[in-house]
């Protein structure tokens, strides 16, 4: 009987956190410094600031999804009704933490944006707030899927690609380049958060990308239509894939409260 209460306990843990669609109930704090996010364990570095005017954040491992979770966007709202505004901040996470009073640390940009106008003092003096969270799409609008090639790069032994401006609601399951005319795909791994890298001969040559990501209940594959790296391809240069992403993954999940924010 131990047993069986012990299994359902776990469950009912485990699916709070199981379904992105759900809103969930936890607190947040904050870094004074956006760059300590910034530079965090995803592999944005400076860019992360960029891409997301400041609004960032570090979440706990299972939301990080070891890595998986890089670039997924959430929105967040504060419980106090006097001091938060309605439309709370939206964030996109750039970075692990490892605490067990919140889900996320936010930078001190995505802080304020969950106070109510003239009230951002107020919540700062507060340090840590009760909050609302749920996952929503990304959208980067005119910006395509990019990848920036890693500092760590050379030729022909390694090539490191962190993937930028993630649209949607999905997670990257798999990457494949290919020399351009050629059949012959290599398979990518994850290095760490959102840093793909090939440790075999990188193909000399313009390359094609192809990538699988979560997308409906099976996943989908999507094929650069284009020449995304030069052959002459450059460390620390951002190359754009041509690729837009607008997918949202589907659920098998408990049902949980699916209620309309205002975004």
């Amino acid at each position: 009987m131990a047993f069986f209460l012990c299994l359902f306990i776990f469950f009912l843990a485990s699916s709070a956190y199981a379904c992105d669609r759900c809103v969930h109930q936890s607190k947040v704090a904050y870094f004074s410094k956006e760059s300590s996010l910034a530079s965090g364990a995803c592999g944005y570095d400076t860019l992360a600031l960029n891409i997301t005017n400041g609004q960032i954040a570090g979440a706990v491992s299972s939301l990080f999804k070891n890595g998986a979770g890089c670039g997924a966007c959430y929105q967040i709202r504060c419980n106090n009704t006097s001091l938060c505004s309605q439309k709370g901040a939206r964030v996109v996470v750039t970075d692990l933490i490892y605490n067990n009073q919140t889900d996320f640390v936010l930078s001190s940009q995505a802080f304020k944006a969950l106070a109510k106008e003239g009230l951002d003092k107020d919540i700062f003096k507060l340090g840590i707030v009760d909050i609302e969270y749920k996952r929503i799409p990304c959208d980067y609008k005119n910006n395509n899927l990019s990848v920036r090639v890693e500092e760590s790069s050379k030729k022909p032994r390694y090539l490191g690609l962190t993937f930028l401006y993630q649209g949607g609601q999905t997670e990257i399951v798999s990457v494949d380049i290919a020399k351009v005319g050629s059949s012959t795909w290599r398979s990518m791994s994850r290095d760490h958060g959102a840093v793909w890298g090939s440790t075999n001969r990188v193909p000399e040559g313009p390359l094609l990308l192809r990538i699988e990501v979560t997308s409906g209940f099976r996943g989908k594959q999507i094929l650069a239509q284009k020449e995304v790296l030069p052959a002459d391809w450059k460390i620390g240069v951002v190359y754009d894939t041509g690729i837009q992403i607008n997918d949202i993954a589907q659920e098998r999940c408990s049902s949980c409260d699916e209620g309309t924010w205002p975004l």
